[in-house]
C-alpha cells in the first residue's frame, strides 16, 4: 500500500552555525512547544549589541546552530501542556531581562535559561520559549515594532534611572543618543529630570531636543 506523505510546515530562520560564523538564512520545520512552553509567531525582533554573544560564541555553553535575537514581540500561536496563564492569539514580549511585569529569564534547577543563548531566539518566523520568559502582554495602543526595543534597551535605561537616586529637578546626563540613549532621554524627561544628552557630533542635537524639548545637548569633538 502506498504511504501518503504529509507536508511539514516550515519557516525561515537566520542562524549562526559556528562561533564567529556568518548568518545563514535557512528553512526549518516550525517547532512544537513542549510542556511549559509557548510557540510564538514572531512579529518584530529588535537588534541588540548583546546578540554578539551568540554570533561570536562569547557565552559559555552555547550550542550551535543558534538563532540570535532576544527583543521579541509576537503572537502566541500555540501553548504547550500546562500553560494556562496566557491565551492563544495574545501579543506578548519575551526578553532576557527582569521587569516589573514579570520575569524575562527562566530559572530551572539552578540554571539560567536565556533566549538566543540557551535556546533559539527571534531571528526566525516562529520561536519556542519557556512561558516564564514572557514578560508582558503588549497593549493595542503600542505597535509591536515600538514595543520590541523596550524589552531590553527600555528596561536597561528605565532601571538605571529608577535606581540612580535622582529626583524630579535633578540634573541627569545621558551618554550617547543611540538605541539606549534615546529611550533614557525620554524616560528622564517624563521623570521630571533636567536632562543633558552627551553625544559625538552635533547631528544628534535636534533628535535629543525632539525627544525632550527641555533637553540640553552637548557634542563631543
Amino acid at each position: 500500500m502506498a504511504t501518503k506523505k504529509v507536508a511539514t510546515a516550515t519557516m525561515v530562520a537566520a542562524q549562526i552555525t559556528i562561533p564567529g560564523g556568518e548568518f545563514e538564512v535557512v528553512e526549518r520545520e516550525i517547532p512544537k512547544p513542549n510542556a511549559g512552553e509557548v510557540l510564538i509567531k514572531v512579529q518584530p525582533c529588535g537588534v541588540c549589541h548583546s546578540d554578539v554573544f551568540a554570533k561570536e560564541g562569547l557565552w559559555p555553553g552555547i550550542q550551535y546552530p543558534r538563532v540570535p535575537g532576544h527583543e521579541v514581540v509576537g503572537v502566541i500561536d500555540e501553548q504547550g501542556a500546562g500553560v494556562n496563564a496566557w491565551g492563544s492569539a495574545t501579543t506578548a514580549g519575551t526578553t532576557t531581562r527582569v521587569s516589573s511585569a514579570g520575569v524575562g529569564a527562566s530559572f530551572s534547577a539552578g540554571t539560567l535559561s536565556l533566549p538566543a543563548l540557551s535556546y533559539d531566539g527571534g531571528y526566525q518566523q516562529y520561536m519556542v520559549a519557556p512561558v516564564e520568559a514572557l514578560v508582558a502582554a503588549i497593549p493595542d495602543t503600542l505597535s509591536a515594532a515600538e514595543a520590541a526595543p523596550l524589552l531590553c534597551a527600555g528596561v536597561t535605561t528605565f532601571n538605571a534611572l529608577r535606581h540612580s537616586g535622582a529626583s524630579p529637578g535633578s540634573l541627569v546626563a545621558v551618554q550617547g543618543v543611540g538605541g539606549l540613549g534615546h529611550l533614557a532621554i525620554q524616560f528622564g524627561n517624563k521623570f521630571g529630570y533636567k536632562v543633558v544628552a552627551i553625544s559625538r557630533g552635533p547631528e544628534n542635537s535636534a533628535l535629543a531636543k525632539n525627544l525632550a524639548p527641555t533637553c540640553t545637548s552637548t557634542a563631543k569633538p
